[in-house]
C-alpha cells in the first residue's frame, strides 16, 4: 500500500495530498485509490479492527494531483458536505494552458456522454449543468500561460473541459488536449480554503504541484508558482501544513 503525504490532520479532518494518476475512490478497476490509502493509514496508526470511518468530501480526476479533503467522523463529512454544496469549501488549481490566453471567466453547460466525454450543450438540454469558474493568467512562456483557477461550480472534468472549449485545452491532457505518453496533465488542487466544521477556524492549505505533487509539467514556471503559492500563504487566512510555501 503506498504512503500517505499528510497535511494536515486532527479529530475531525485529514487533509492529504494526492498523487497523479491515482484514483480517488475506489470503482470498476479495483485499483487503490486514496480512500483505500487512508483507511490503512488510520487504521495502522490508531490500532483500530474492523471497518475505518473515512468520508470522502471531494474528488479529483484520476490524472490529477492535489490536495484532499477527507472527514474522519460522520459529523464532519455531513458539516463539510453541505459547506461544499453551499460554495463555502474553496477550491483552487494551477494548470498551464496552451497557447497565449487572457484571464477570463469560462461559463458553459455541461453534458456527460455515454464514453464519460464532457460536452458543452444547451441550457434546456436534458440532464444539462452549469459550470463556472473564474482563469487568472499569471504567466506567460513558450506559447504557454499559467493559470489560477477558482471554482464556482464542482462538475466532472470541468477545468479540462471548459479550458478546451475555450479554446486552451490543458497541456499533455489526454482526454481533452494533446496528451503525450509519459507527460503528465498541467493541473493541480493547490489551494484548498474552509472553515472547520466544529471550531469554524478558517484554513487555507497551500500545495506546491514541482515540489510535493511531483509534476514536473509545471517546472517551466518554478519561480512564478513559488511566487504566487508564497503571496497566497501569507494572507489572512491561516496557513497550515508542510506543503505550505
Amino acid at each position: 500500500m503506498p504512503g500517505l503525504q499528510i497535511v494536515y490532520e486532527d479529530n475531525h479532518l485529514l487533509v492529504v495530498t494526492k498523487p497523479a494518476n491515482i484514483l480517488s475512490q475506489g470503482d470498476d478497476t479495483g485499483d487503490v485509490s486514496m480512500v483505500d490509502i487512508a483507511k490503512h493509514y488510520l487504521k495502522d496508526k490508531y490500532q483500530k479492527q474492523g471497518n475505518i470511518y473515512l468520508g470522502l468530501v471531494h474528488r479529483l480526476d484520476r490524472p490529477v494531483g492535489g490536495l484532499m479533503l477527507l472527514a474522519k467522523t460522520s459529523k464532519a463529512a455531513t458539516r463539510l458536505s453541505e459547506a461544499l454544496a453551499k460554495k463555502e469549501i474553496r477550491r483552487s488549481y494551477l494548470a498551464i494552458a496552451e497557447g497565449a490566453m487572457q484571464s477570463m471567466r469560462m461559463e458553459h453547460f455541461l453534458l456527460q456522454d455515454a464514453q464519460g466525454f464532457v460536452r458543452a450543450t444547451e441550457k434546456n438540454a436534458k440532464g444539462a449543468q452549469i459550470a463556472i469558474l473564474n482563469a487568472s493568467v499569471l504567466a506567460q512562456k513558450e506559447r504557454t500561460s499559467l493559470c489560477y483557477v477558482e471554482l464556482a461550480t464542482g462538475r466532472k472534468h470541468q477545468i479540462r473541459a471548459q479550458f478546451k472549449l475555450s479554446g486552451y485545452p490543458l497541456q499533455y491532457d489526454m482526454r481533452y488536449g494533446k496528451g503525450q505518453v509519459g507527460k503528465q496533465i498541467a493541473l493541480y488542487g493547490a489551494v484548498l480554503g474552509l472553515r472547520h466544521p466544529t471550531t469554524k477556524e478558517n484554513l487555507r492549505f497551500v500545495s506546491n504541484p514541482i515540489t510535493d505533487g511531483k509534476i514536473e509539467s509545471f517546472a517551466l514556471y518554478r519561480n512564478e508558482i513559488e511566487y504566487f503559492l508564497k503571496t497566497v500563504g501569507e494572507q489572512n487566512e491561516r496557513s497550515i501544513g508542510k506543503n505550505t510555501i
